[in-house]
This record gives structure tokens, C-alpha cells and sequence, in this order.
């Protein structure tokens, strides 16, 4: 999700920010879980995938506003 910005500057968030951290493992739990959807190995209906996509797409588009924020 952060390709490209220093994994120092993104850990100094994580550890100063509450929100930011929260987020963060938000969007990697819901990342985990739609992959395993996609795979089989999570059964979900398509009404349910298709709100954990959504709700993994606002906590990155959040994180990378809060970074670009915090950082520019």
C-alpha cells in the first residue's frame, strides 16, 4: 500500500498515530479476508465480499490521505 514512501516514515506513524495504527490493521485484516474469499477458503456471500471491498478501499484511500497529510 505504501510502495515507494520510506518504511521508517510509515512506522513513525504507526506509533505516533492511534488512527493511522487502527486502520492499518484494519486494512491488512480485510485484505487477508478478500483474498481468502477469492480463494475459496472463506465462504462469503457476494453481498458481504463486496462490503468488506468497499470498506478496504476507504481505510487505504483514509491512510493515504492521513500519510500525504502528514508528509506533505
Amino acid at each position: 500500500m505504501f510502495e515507494g514512501q520510506p518504511q521508517t516514515e510509515v512506522d513513525a506513524m504507526m506509533k505516533t498515530d492511534p488512527e493511522f495504527r487502527q486502520l492499518y490493521h484494519r486494512h491488512r485484516e480485510l485484505d487477508k479476508q478478500v483474498l481468502d474469499a477469492e480463494l475459496g477458503v472463506l465462504p462469503l456471500d457476494d453481498n458481504t465480499l463486496a462490503k468488506m471491498k468497499r470498506e478496504k478501499l476507504y481505510a487505504k484511500d483514509r491512510l493515504l490521505r492521513m500519510y500525504d497529510a502528514k508528509h506533505h
